[in-house]
Order: structure tokens, then C-alpha cells, then sequence
């Protein structure tokens, strides 16, 4: 079982940035799969970004070029860089990782991008 706590959202004005964590509570040397996803009120959940144990990463379109996706294994943590918001990228954010078949949440942070 794996235990993933977010932290770092908030409210910030369109255009500003913002640094989400995601503390895993298994070592990530031994996870292969882990990202973000979002959902805003109404509508269903979307992935935004996935980084794999090679260090290779993916995007949605909507983010790509301005989030950025990365991992310490040292911390066991991954991170989402999110720039230039747009008030469309508020949502309630939450990390994930697919783990021996299973797939694990943690329980979300919310991001507020005020125009």
C-alpha cells in the first residue's frame, strides 16, 4: 500500500506560479508511475502530467509548456511546477501513482487562479 499526501496549493492571480509536492510513503526508487491529475467542480477528472522511473514525462495539451513535472527519489516525492496560470487551471489537484496493479490517490489539494 502506498500513501500519498499533496501540499502546496493556494490561490494565486492568473499568470503567477505555483509548486505542488506529493510525499510518497514508499520509497519511489521501486514505483514506476506516478503524476497529477486535476478536477474542477462539474467536470471529470483530467490528467496533467505523468513521470515515469526513467525520468520520462507526458502532458496534457493544455499544460504543455507551462507545468513541469519532476520527482526526488532521495524524498520520495514528486513535484508540478505550474506557471503562467490561467484561471481554467483551477481545480482540485491530486497526485497518484500505479503501483503493482493498483492504482493509489492522495486526498487532493486545491489551486485557485483568479484572473
Amino acid at each position: 500500500q502506498v500513501q500519498l499526501v499533496e501540499s502546496g496549493g493556494g490561490l494565486v492571480q492568473a499568470g503567477g506560479s505555483l509548486r505542488l509536492s506529493c510525499a510518497a510513503s514508499k520509497s519511489t526508487f521501486s514505483i514506476n508511475v506516478m503524476g497529477w491529475s486535476r478536477q474542477a467542480p462539474g467536470k471529470q477528472r483530467e490528467l496533467v502530467a505523468t513521470i515515469y522511473s526513467e525520468g520520462d514525462t507526458t502532458y496534457a495539451d493544455s499544460v504543455k509548456g507551462r507545468f513541469t513535472i519532476s520527482r526526488d527519489n532521495g524524498k520520495n516525492t514528486i513535484y508540478l511546477q505550474m506557471n503562467s496560470l490561467k484561471p481554467e487551471d483551477t481545480a482540485a489537484y491530486y497526485c497518484y501513482t500505479v503501483h503493482l496493479g493498483i492504482i493509489y490517490w492522495g486526498q487532493g489539494t486545491q489551486v485557485t487562479v483568479s484572473s
